[in-house]
């Protein structure tokens, strides 16, 4: 590498990033991908941010282009602001690598990098959190059913150490011509022992979530409505019947539960949650449930409240009145009487859905599918959705907000046996991004060990067990129905009890660095005097 250009070097990175990332079979790549950045970094220059930014920035746009599909003022802005944010830890790496040494430097990339993976997770507005380093194996569930344990950051943790690993060992090799075998025998031990662990964990997993299959089932409706065609006025009623045309044809005697998917109920200006019952175009859906009394239907409906006060900051001013109206991407289960309960939407999509209060100049920039002007509001509280039986706690995923993973987690925590995944993908249309999607909700799969009920509104739906196995897939773009037999799991995984607890680990460390460096450079001075 020491005649390859810097900026060959740092695309060479970023591509291998890319080519490893799902749903490419080329998982093992993501081992070596950052030994190109490591390289530039130990060569020095004071061009290291921007290759740095470069590859990151090469990362983002191979991976995750597809977003453009959606809104292009939305896609440019999370291409260039995320790479930034991952150029932060690799900052911190180069200062402290240069004032501490190597063993201490190379530690501090895994602990920067890892910790702000987690921040990222949170909730603050620009969270876009699609690239975490242990979402690369969703693919690849058979290496990873230790993720009940540690969550994806323990694939991070382990993607780093390998890199710095191989890239110790090819330093060496390049400056020296020696093989330090230290180092080849920690690099294959690391390699190996994950996924041996994982296949003793897989294998306990498996003998015990299949044990009760009998009972009751749920049926998942992919209506394959274009989403662009969803907001054409006029369409509603269309729309309605041709989900409720699709759960007569599956629904039997043993169904106790219908799911549908994101914004299955839509029409320009929302429903009124507190008169959903009274509601004139849903009386198809009321004469459904009441020829299936057994039965209660989780939904994604685009509703609203109204207040006679400022609820929230995001709640909207209704012109020439006293009151303020709210607005939502929810879920709600529903049975003959009405609705049983709600679920507001936490995570809402930069740009698409809601903006930071410091980045409200930039609204109109943004094109709003389903949004309103202020945005959305969002759900503080992690509160499953019961159904009126009881027979399921649901913990409701609308959209994108099966990728973060304690976040889905803290359901279970609250008492959730099953995962509902209620999505519509058909904005990005067919690309890597609803394939990406539907793996990762294999992870949350792992880390909580319950069933996942995926309903997606043009796919792909499907059902995926604790191990995250996917059965009973539906294609792509097609309209499906699923009729499957779903157990409940009790049982909380380490994971769940304790939370990602690496990564707050991790914040710790983070934040003992800048006193360790003040200290070091107090040493130095005082040696130097």
């Amino acid at each position: 590498m020491k005649n390859v250009h810097p900026f060959l070097l740092s695309v060479l990175s970023g591509l291998l990033l890319f080519a490893a990332w799902p749903v490419s079979p080329l998982t093992f790549l993501i081992f070596v991908a950052f030994i190109p950045l490591l390289w530039l970094e130990r060569q020095g220059g004071r061009r290291f941010f921007g290759w740095v930014y470069i590859a990151m920035l090469t990362w983002n746009v191979a991976a995750t282009w597809w977003v453009w599909n959606a809104t292009g003022p939305g896609a440019i802005g999370a291409f260039l602001a995320n790479s930034l944010l991952m150029c932060l830890p690799w900052l911190g790496f180069r200062v402290v690598r240069r004032r501490m040494g190597d063993t201490i430097g190379y530690t501090s990339l895994i602990v920067f990098w890892l910790s702000f993976e987690y921040l990222h997770l949170q909730n603050w507005g620009l969270s876009w959190p699609w690239l975490t380093l242990g979402n690369v194996f969703a693919a690849r569930t058979g290496w990873i059913q230790w993720y009940e344990y540690t969550g994806t950051s323990g694939g991070g943790l382990w993607v780093l150490v390998v890199n710095v690993l191989v890239f110790l060992l090819v330093w060496d090799w390049v400056q020296k011509r020696r093989v330090v075998f230290r180092l080849v025998w920690w690099i294959l031990g690391l390699i190996i022992l994950p996924p041996a662990v994982s296949a003793v964990l897989g294998e306990e997993t498996t003998k015990t979530v299949y044990r009760n299959l009998g009972g009751s089932n749920v049926v998942i409706v992919q209506p394959n409505i274009d989403p662009y065609d969803k907001i054409m006025t006029g369409s509603f009623d269309a729309q309605l019947h041709r989900l409720i045309r699709i759960s007569d044809s599956t629904i039997d005697s043993n169904t106790v539960l219908v799911v549908w998917p994101e914004t299955a109920l839509y029409n320009e200006h929302g429903f009124d949650e507190a008169h959903l019952r009274q509601n004139y175009f849903l009386n198809p859906l009321w004469d459904f449930l009441h020829r299936h009394p057994h039965v209660n239907l989780l939904t994604g409906i685009e509703s609203f409240r109204v207040f006679p006060y400022k609820h929230s900051s995001t709640a909207m001013k209704i012109p020439d009145t006293d009151k303020f109206l709210e607005s939502y991407n929810a879920a709600t289960v529903m049975d003959s009487s009405g609705p049983v309960a709600f679920y507001h939407k936490s995570r809402l999509v930069p740009g698409a859905e809601s903006l930071p209060p410091y980045l409200h100049f930039m609204v109109p920039l943004f094109e709003k599918f389903g949004g309103t002007e202020e945005g959305y509001t969002g759900q503080a509280e992690r509160t499953p959705l019961t159904t009126t039986d009881r027979r399921y706690v649901i913990a409701p995923a609308v959209c994108y907000e099966s990728i973060y993973g304690e976040f889905m987690s803290r359901y279970v925590h609250n008492g959730a046996d099953v995962l509902a995944v209620i999505t519509n993908d058909g904005w990005w249309g067919d690309t890597p991004g609803y394939r990406q999607h539907e793996s990762y909700a294999r992870l949350r799969a792992i880390e909580t060990r319950r069933w996942v009920i995926r309903a997606a509104n043009t796919g792909v739906s499907c059902i995926i067990d604790p191990s995250g196995n996917i059965l009973d897939s539906r294609p792509w773009y097609t309209e499906a129905a699923i009729r499957q037999v779903i157990p409940t799991e009790s049982n909380q995984t380490f994971y769940v009890r304790f939370g990602d607890l690496l990564s707050k680990i991790m914040l710790v460390l983070t934040a003992l660095f800048p006193g360790w460096l003040i200290v070091t450079f107090v040493k130095t001075r005082a040696g130097r005097g």
